[in-house]
């Protein structure tokens, strides 16, 4: 479909289009900033002629979705259950990690598309082919929860940084008096922190290497997953 730009010129526009333009602008200046008018900028029209292709934000963002789920890796073949399950989410962190606006996004669906039914139903077969029970399967899903999109919730997770300045950190003196302090009052948690060298930029603890801690907590899920399914266990039992 061939749109009016701004500028009076002729501009050739799809849904395909409006969508990969929206998420190469969420990645360049993130999706809080992404509006139907910055959009329209984007691709040479006036904003009107973008919900002739989607309807309104949500939908522009379920469609950003559906994109997101297209670059995921399909279903090893030939791997069994345990490998191919493991490749898929890990290809869906990767995505994700391409794509830092995915995981918001992807928290506040509500409505789930086809591409995003399509995935969870091809996820949840690699457990079935494998010779897992429906009832094992249903109990299984619930625990990895949104590791099968490549993210999860850590323990230790700080806050969405906002648009005012961090605070600087405070000098190695200051810290050390801090943990001293921590220790005297928490001696777990300061056990804990202290347990490994810390490097910045690390939204599971600081420093702690956030890929290292993914895959340690997936290996742990489906060692877990293939030991109950040896046993033949059930809810009911």
């Amino acid at each position: 479909m061939v749109q009016q730009g701004e500028g009076g010129q002729r501009v050739r526009l799809s849904r395909d289009r409006v969508l990969q333009a929206a998420v190469a602008l969420a990645d360049e200046i993130g999706i809080e900033a992404v509006s139907m008018r910055r959009l329209a900028q984007e691709v040479g029209v006036v904003p009107m002629a973008l919900y002739k292709h989607v309807a309104n934000k949500e939908e522009l963002l379920d469609g950003m979705v559906d994109l997101l789920v297209a670059e995921i890796d399909p279903p090893a073949r030939d791997a069994g259950w345990k490998r191919a399950v493991r490749l898929r989410v890990l290809s869906a962190r990767r995505a994700l990690l391409r794509h830092p606006w995915a995981r918001p996004v992807l928290e506040s669906r509500v409505n789930k598309t086809p591409a995003v039914l399509g995935y969870m139903d091809s996820f949840i077969g690699m457990f079935l082919a494998g010779g897992f029970s429906v009832d094992l399967t249903h109990h299984v899903m619930h625990a990895l929860g949104s590791r099968m999109w490549g993210f999860t919730q850590e323990l230790f997770q700080e806050p969405a940084p906002s648009a005012a300045e961090p605070p600087p950190a405070p000098p190695p003196e200051a810290m050390a008096a801090m943990l001293e302090q921590m220790a005297a009052v928490y001696p777990n948690v300061a056990r804990v922190a202290m347990a490994s060298a810390h490097d910045e930029g690390s939204v599971v603890g600081p420093g702690c290497d956030d890929q290292f801690e993914f895959e340690f907590a997936l290996d742990l899920l489906l060692d877990g997953f293939e030991r109950l399914h040896a046993q033949g266990w059930s809810s009911r039992s």
